[in-house]
């Protein structure tokens, strides 16, 4: 009897003990757990709660500017710059810049719709193309110095349409009006659940060495 009653008091007085390594042992693997978190996975975790500040921040902007910011966020993170009245996202996806702007246009072709995205990339236009161009899509915008394209609308596969055919009409393989009535068919198309190739890829290859610097006209 006084050997059991010795037992039970020795385990009391162990309890404690047997507690504390317990409570110890959890929080070392708690701080491993934690360890083995990647740098990558906090970043990204970072990531969504800066970009989900970001739209709360962006909530006096138009819808049409909001749902653009959040498409290019949730598929290429957060902007590189941002401003008051501008998000940016430098050399993501095909694009040499994207740019959302607060400022939207109002655009009546195919359809009325608010430009509000104007994506870029990297390409000589010949100049005897301009004025096609400017035709075809009133929102493609040709910078020869820069040697760049762009297009502006709400939706990036809107652009890649817009450029893909720009592309076909530079390369000759369409006209000024077959173009015009390829980009009504394709938004109607998209519209029905039906995107193109030319809404989901760009179909050309940018070109590096686009910058024309011209030449000089004024001897020193």
């Amino acid at each position: 009897m006084k050997k059991s009653i010795k037992s039970l008091a020795i385990a009391i007085l162990a309890f404690p003990a047997i507690m504390c390594i317990s409570n110890n042992a959890k929080a070392q693997d708690d701080m491993s757990s934690d360890n083995m978190k990647s740098p990558s996975k906090m970043k990204m975790k970072d990531d969504k709660m800066k970009m989900k500040m970001d739209m709360a921040e962006m909530k006096n902007w138009p819808m049409s500017s909001q749902m653009a910011a959040k498409e290019m966020m949730d598929k290429y993170g957060k902007p590189d710059e941002a401003t008051p009245t501008m998000l940016v996202w430098n050399n993501k996806g095909v694009w040499k810049k994207t740019i959302i702007s607060k400022e939207e246009s109002t655009h009546n072709f195919p359809k009325m719709h608010k430009d509000c995205m104007e994506q870029c990339i990297s390409y000589r236009v010949p100049p005897e193309k301009y004025t096609e161009l400017g035709m075809f899509d009133g929102s493609i915008t040709v910078d020869r110095t820069q040697g760049l394209i762009s297009a502006r609308c709400d939706k990036e596969e809107n652009n890649l349409l817009a450029l893909n055919l720009a592309y076909d009409i530079i390369m000759g393989k369409k006209t000024v009006e077959a173009a015009r009535k390829a980009y009504g068919e394709n938004i109607m198309n998209a519209m029905k659940g039906n995107k193109g190739e030319y809404m989901k890829k760009l179909m050309f290859n940018s070109n590096m060495n686009a910058p024309d610097p011209d030449v000089m006209t004024i001897g020193m």
